[in-house]
């Protein structure tokens, strides 16, 4: 299959490339960068320089955004979060608008961020969306994506919870401080961190491609562990003590509204991923932090 890549060029994005190609299909990137296999965009517009070659694309994929927990989320900052997801949806769609023949299938970048602050309670696509900005934000990012329905595109909302992988996400963040001596349990560590191996996240969005399924997906894995567990488990994958505790308040003080993200969880499943049959290859946390991270057992 021929496949749209915009947002290719990130830490689950270039992963994600290379693993669509080592499955056989064919990835064009839509870039900022020029290269090979690259058609030039800037993540706004909609062009007849990219349009034409897009047009021979299967299925176009987006995972535009800027990153969410980068830096401290000032009104200014806030903006450039929502443009940098909504206006790459929007103009996917108005150019999906334009073509005669249309891709097959879109899958659109989300977040487990849509359920805000779920506490103990297991949540699946069939739920409510959560209060606040990052709530909100990935309603109207989903909101925009939905719209190439109406023009007879498959349409995925994939709500993507923390990716795990060498180099970049969550990892790329945790592994140097852990490494040295400084791993800490956030606040009081009960939120729960629905995570994803890199690894697991590849081959969802490949199946997805094939799978007749539409509407939001949780691109997380079977076992969410609280950010308590995970820090123990990091820790002890790497051969390290986690006795660090960071309150909550330090973060609040630190990064204002923004820690919100680091102290507030979602219990995230991914009910649609195994209904519709895909298999994951980590389960359990432990797993995927040592495949990830090329660590023996």
């Amino acid at each position: 299959m021929r496949v749209l890549l915009a947002g290719g060029d990130g830490f689950i994005g270039r992963y994600l490339a290379w693993s669509l190609a080592e499955r056989g299909h064919e990835v064009v990137l839509l870039s900022r960068r020029a290269g090979p296999r690259r058609l030039l965009w800037d993540g706004a517009s909609v062009r007849d320089s990219w349009l034409a070659e897009a047009q021979t694309c299967a299925a176009w994929i987006n995972l535009c955004g800027e990153p969410i927990a980068a830096a401290r989320w000032t009104k200014r900052r806030k903006k450039k979060l929502a443009e940098s997801r909504l206006r790459p949806a929007a103009a996917l769609v108005s150019a999906l608008e334009g073509l005669k023949t249309r891709p097959k299938v879109l899958l659109n970048a989300s977040a487990v961020g849509y359920y805000g602050d779920s506490g103990e309670r297991v949540v699946d696509e069939t739920h409510s969306r959560g209060a606040g900005f990052l709530p909100e934000l990935c309603e109207a990012w989903e909101r925009q994506a939905m719209r190439a329905s109406e023009l007879g595109v498959r349409v995925v909302c994939l709500r993507i919870g923390p990716v795990l992988g060498p180099g970049g996400g969550l990892l790329g963040r945790l592994v140097p401080p852990f490494r040295a001596f400084l791993g800490a349990t956030l606040g009081g560590g009960r939120q729960w961190l629905p995570w994803i191996s890199r690894t697991d996240f590849a081959g969802l969005a490949a199946h997805l491609l094939q799978a007749e399924v539409s509407g939001p997906v949780n691109a997380v894995g079977p076992n969410p562990v609280t950010n308590e567990g995970f820090s123990v488990e990091l820790a002890r994958t790497l051969g390290r003590p986690c006795f660090l505790r960071v309150p909550a308040f330090a973060l609040r003080l630190a990064l204002g509204e923004m820690a919100d993200v680091l102290l507030q969880g979602q219990r995230a499943v991914p009910k649609k991923a195994l209904d519709s049959g895909f298999s994951f290859k980590h389960r359990e946390l432990a797993a995927a932090l040592r495949d990830e991270l090329q660590l023996p057992a």
